[in-house]
Formats: C-alpha cells, sequence, structure tokens
C-alpha cells in the first residue's frame, strides 16, 4: 500500500472516532401540559363467556288435518292462548256422522242375527259355528262403529296442550281441507329451551366443577342487548362433539312467566367465569400497530415507554391483561396520539378504582 494512502485511512479512522466521541446522547423532549396516569387496578373479577343460542318451546307442534273434508269453523285467532282441550276448528262432519249411523244400524243387525242363531242352537236347528260366526260379524261391526266414531272425531281439531296458536296456513273457512294439511302450530312458552354450542375446554372445566360449585347457572342476553331476568340450568345434551366444529352442544331451561320469550328466537348465553386478581386496564389507554396492542408505560422521571401488552380478556371499556405490565406500574390513561416513547411528561398520579369506575361499565 502506498504511503500517501495508508495515511489517508489513518486520518479518517481518528476523524470517526473523534466524531462520535464528541455525540451526546439522544435529547429527551419535555412536554409542558400534565397528563393523567394511573396503575393497573388488582381485583377477582366476574366475567361471562358468549355463546350464540337459538331458543326453542319446550313444546311446539304442528296442528294438522287428520281427515279430508271441508273447513267448516275456525274457532281461534292466530297469536291466541288456548287451554288443553279447547276445539280449534271443525271440519264439516255430515259424511262422517253418517258413516256413524250406518255401523250402528250394522251393529243392531248383527246383535239381532247372533240373538236368532243362539236360540237356534239352542234348538239343534243350526250347528254351534254358525252362531260364533254372528258373533264374530257383531264384533267386527262394533269395530266398524268405533272406527268410524274415531274419524267423526277427527272432525274437531282440538288443543293437546295449553299454548299458543302460531300462524295459520293457507287455510280460511269454506277450504277443502287434505289429510294431513297444516292447519298452525301450537307453542307451550311456559318453559323454554335454549341450546348452545361450547367447546371442549369450557366442557371440561364444566365438568370438572359439575360437583362442586353448586347450581350450574346462565344468563341470557336477548337481541335488544337486555339480560332476561330469569336465570336457566345448564346441562349437556349431545353424547359426542361435532367432527367439524370440536363443540359440544348444551341446553339450558328458563321459566318464562311473562311469555317473552317465543319460539325461534335467538340471543346470547352469558356463561359466567371468575378471574383471580385480573389485571385491568381502561381500553381507551390502549392503541395498536400492526393487529398488536401498545400502552405508554410512565417511570418515576415520566419518561414514556412503548410497551406491548396481551390481551386475556375483553369486557366493557377495560381489557384483562396476560402480560405487559406490573401491577406497580404507572401507564398514561389519554392523549397517545399526542405523545411518543421517550417524551418526558409532568403526570398527576389517579387511582386505579377511580379511574375504573369512571368508566360506564361493571367490574365486580
Amino acid at each position: 500500500m502506498k504511503p500517501l494512502n495508508k495515511l489517508f485511512l489513518i486520518y479518517s479512522a481518528i476523524s470517526i472516532i473523534f466524531y462520535t466521541g464528541c455525540q451526546s446522547p439522544p435529547e429527551v423532549k419535555e412536554v409542558e401540559n400534565t397528563y393523567q396516569v394511573s396503575k393497573p387496578l388488582i381485583k377477582d373479577m366476574r366475567l361471562n363467556d358468549e355463546y350464540v343460542c337459538q331458543i326453542r318451546a319446550i313444546q311446539h307442534i304442528e296442528l294438522r288435518s287428520l281427515e279430508k273434508g271441508y273447513l267448516q269453523k275456525i274457532y281461534v285467532d292466530e297469536g291466541q292462548f288456548v287451554h288443553r282441550g279447547q276445539i280449534l276448528f271443525q271440519i264439516k262432519p255430515n259424511i262422517y256422522r253418517a258413516d256413524v249411523e250406518k255401523s250402528q244400524a250394522e251393529v243392531g243387525l248383527a246383535k239381532i242375527e247372533l240373538q236368532n242363531n243362539r236360540a237356534l242352537v239352542a234348538k239343534d236347528i243350526i250347528s254351534k259355528t254358525e252362531a260364533a260366526m254372528s258373533a264374530a260379524k257383531l264384533a267386527k261391526s262394533q269395530a266398524e262403529l268405533e272406527m268410524s266414531k274415531t274419524h267423526l272425531g277427527f272432525t274437531q281439531i282440538r288443543a293437546p296442550f295449553d299454548g299458543l296458536i302460531g300462524k295459520f296456513g293457507d287455510i280460511r273457512t269454506g277450504s277443502l281441507l287434505d289429510e294431513g294439511e297444516l292447519l298452525t302450530t301450537l307453542s307451550d312458552n311456559r318453559k323454554m329451551w335454549v341450546y348452545f354450542n361450547v367447546p371442549e375446554v369450557q366442557y371440561l372445566n364444566y365438568m370438572k366443577n359439575k360437583h362442586t360449585n353448586g347450581a350450574q347457572t346462565v344468563q341470557l342476553r336477548l337481541a335488544n342487548k337486555e339480560v332476561y331476568p330469569e336465570v336457566g340450568n345448564r346441562e349437556i345434551i349431545e353424547s359426542d362433539f361435532s367432527n367439524t366444529s370440536g363443540n359440544i352442544a348444551f341446553r339450558a331451561t328458563f321459566n318464562n312467566p311473562h311469555a317473552l320469550l317465543r319460539h325461534g328466537e335467538t340471543g346470547n348465553v352469558l356463561w359466567p367465569k371468575m378471574i383471580k386478581r385480573a389485571i385491568i386496564i381502561p381500553q381507551k389507554s390502549t392503541f395498536e400497530i400492526l393487529d398488536k396492542k401498545f400502552i405508554l408505560v410512565v417511570d418515576k422521571s415520566g419518561i414514556l415507554h412503548e410497551r406491548e401488552i396481551i390481551v386475556a380478556e375483553e369486557a366493557p371499556n377495560i381489557f384483562i391483561l396476560k402480560s405487559g405490565i406490573n401491577p406497580d406500574e404507572m401507564f398514561l390513561l389519554e392523549g397517545q396520539n399526542k405523545l411518543y416513547k421517550g417524551d418526558k411528561i409532568k403526570y398527576q398520579l389517579l387511582a386505579p378504582k377511580t379511574v375504573i369506575k369512571s368508566l360506564d361499565m361493571y367490574a365486580n
């Protein structure tokens, strides 16, 4: 290497070392305003796991015509509450009543024939076999009479239990009904069955605590976001898990004293759980970067530090953390869009209970 080049390299190295040594550490930007900070609230907290559910009446059936004929009378209206045994529809009974009268006449004739044949048997005019045949003929006629009466009875459709009448089918007074034609539905809504699916982990926890936690109750949130006032008792109704979803079906039974719940409604089952020593922070104190959640931690000098957090549970207005901040660390409550990591702030420390209580939420 030429002497000139060697001298140039040495000079360059000395210059870099001199420049680096003279550089000062990054300047901390001090912010004039005073910002509110707090610490995580640590407490036992009751939350709910939510599952989409289908609400069904404990009894819900279709009422269909058992006989063919003209619909003579409709005694009820859609949505009406009816009692067991109450007549709902009348099919014109003329043909079926005539069949009953015909069968009654045939029974009477068979009785006379049997009496005569028994008298003849007593006089040894005919054999006992002929008398037995007459008795069989009478029994057949009596069976046909009962069948005719049954068909006549089918012309009156009565309520098999107390319940609410549903929407009518395509029927009106005078309609010609086919056998098996849909008339309406009937729902017994005094109790409701609520069906929902839960994952394997929830099932295992349920089985583990089934005999130790007392009543296994759930609540029901309706479509209007209100919680139904009655509680339901939950139970497993499937013997195996679904191969596609990995879930198992549960059912909860709810009393329905005011008939608020109707067959076919939807909602969310609220399955309660207790989290011991939950680490609670407001949602408004966090921000997101590329689907990750962060919080600005404030040290005792007032300097901000960006910290990634892992959320374990989410409730209205709050996060329950799995990791990311210690119980004795402070964090910035609001102002994340104005401040950056490394900024130094003046701060006012608020009590965690005061902060969480100010949020419009439950933390029981």
